[in-house]
């Protein structure tokens, strides 16, 4: 049982770290209606009402992060901080934090993991020199960890954005040809589906109503999204308002290179399936096979003493 514990504590320890990551990502629904009935029915709250009536998430945890964000500021340079905007940007602006915010979790995440490899050690009774290398390494998984995650989300928004963009160029260009306009079209795109491509169509719309030029606010985009299809798709638009080129001849054209596009990955991509098939049939399929066929008849073999015969 003694040697169990250092195991236990370590595990609630990650596992209060992971909850509290959970925590912060996870939004919180308001509930309105209950809100306006204390505002108009109930006395006047106190301060500290009012700081205990909020998540421990916006009480203890996000001021940690911020105090965190602050420390690493003073020392991070400004062109760590542009970079990190910009994947942030391409990222989708997960959980909306800025790059300070997102600096404060790296530093928050490496200060926990630290400090939970260091306990583990000194459970272990060990000295004090791995404890330190263990601190240290523990503390540099976690303080890589939040960039991992955060390039995977930049992938996978990526991917969804390439697989949504045919089918959105198809629905622009039979609006366009319809009689819609552009700016019309991409918000019965953005009617139509929720996914990421169109919240950039929605963003480039917001931003055009607020006076930013069509040309620069889908410019924006292509630099936010990343997606070299996305690129070339802005790129044509732009040529063709700049030209006085038709936009619906411009989108039929685009709509077919970018259904052509998928037919290519979606052959890729087949002809990748036997080489990755090749792995998980011969070191876990083909062994099991071999096992339940020949099994019995070793043992059969055996039993019979043919072998000692021999």
């Amino acid at each position: 049982m003694a040697g169990l514990l250092p195991l236990i504590i370590a595990m609630a320890i990650g596992l209060s770290i992971v909850l509290i990551f959970i925590g912060i990502a996870m939004p919180r629904p308001a509930d309105q209606i209950q809100e306006r009935l204390v505002e108009y029915g109930g006395r006047p709250l106190t301060l500290e009402e009012i700081e205990l009536s909020q998540p421990f998430s916006e009480r203890i945890i996000k001021p940690l992060i911020r105090g965190m964000a602050n420390l690493v500021l003073r020392l991070a340079p400004s062109r760590n901080v542009e970079v990190l905007q910009r994947k942030l940007e391409m990222a989708g602006r997960p959980n909306n934090w800025s790059p300070a915010e997102f600096m404060g979790v790296r530093a928050l995440a490496g200060v926990l993991l630290g400090v939970m490899g260091f306990m583990l050690m000194t459970l272990a009774k060990a000295d004090i020199g791995p404890k330190m290398m263990i601190g240290l390494a523990m503390a540099g998984l976690g303080y890589y960890l939040p960039t991992a995650w955060l390039g995977s989300r930049i992938k996978q928004r990526q991917q969804s954005i390439i697989k949504a963009l045919p089918d959105a160029l198809d629905l622009l260009t039979i609006s366009v040809e319809a009689g819609l306009g552009f700016d019309a079209a991409l918000a019965k795109v953005t009617e139509k589906w929720d996914n990421e491509l169109t919240r950039e169509f929605m963003r480039v719309i917001a931003e055009m109503r607020v006076g930013k030029k069509r040309r620069d606010a889908l410019r924006d985009m292509a630099a936010r999204v990343d997606v070299p299809d996305v690129t070339t798709f802005v790129a044509a638009i732009v040529q063709a308002e700049q030209l006085g080129v038709s936009i619906a001849k411009v989108l039929r054209i685009q709509s077919e290179q970018m259904r052509i596009k998928r037919r290519q990955r979606a052959e890729e991509l087949a002809r990748k399936a036997p080489l990755k098939m090749m792995f998980p049939l011969v070191f876990l399929i083909f062994p099991a096979i071999w096992i339940v066929l020949m099994g019995p008849a070793i043992l059969i073999v055996k039993n019979s003493g043919v072998i000692g015969n021999l």
